[in-house]
């Protein structure tokens, strides 16, 4: 019998205090879709899917050897796509996010890794099954201060995003 991949991905943690006040903010907003859990509030960089078990140390390996450089993304407009996912986007991208997801893709690309080829936008997902944007103007910032590797797991209380590998970032 085989052992079941995991389900990977490369993301920004939220932390606690942000966590609580978007959450407090976002239940103002009387949504119609399901909210994201507190504990899975985070910002992607990477989304790997299903990796063999196997591999785990390569990702671990890669995300050791990152750029360590800080940043705060200021998440101010909220969006709707149309899929139903409704989150956070910054209007501006620090050129260290940029430069911190192209060298995790390449990284990923040379480890024989699947990355997505679509265009990276930069968001923090609120909840899905939207059928509407409120009318809102958030103004939250999130201080990158790590890069963490999660697994997303399910259990009966829903999805769970395990940390594998946590790598703290140098302030400015």
């Amino acid at each position: 019998m085989s052992t079941p991949p995991l389900r990977l991905f490369f993301a920004v943690p939220c932390p606690a205090p942000l966590t609580e006040a978007i959450c407090t903010w976002r239940d103002t907003l009387h949504l119609d879709g399901q909210p994201v859990a507190p504990g899975n509030l985070h910002l992607t960089l990477a989304f790997l899917g299903a990796v063999p078990r196997g591999r785990k140390a390569e990702l671990l390996g890669i995300g050791a050897s990152l750029p360590r450089q800080s940043f705060i993304l200021r998440l101010d407009h909220l969006a709707r796509w149309k899929n139903g996912i409704l989150h956070l986007v910054p209007s501006h991208t620090p050129a260290e996010l940029h430069h911190l997801v192209t060298v995790l893709r390449d990284a990923l690309q040379s480890g024989g890794f699947e990355v997505e080829q679509r265009p990276f936008h930069p968001h923090l997902t609120l909840a899905r099954h939207a059928h509407t944007l409120p009318i809102a103007q958030p103004a939250f910032e999130l201080p990158a201060s790590a890069i963490t590797l999660y697994s997303s797991e399910n259990s009966p209380a829903g999805v769970h995003y395990r940390p594998l590998g946590n790598w703290p970032l140098d302030h400015a």
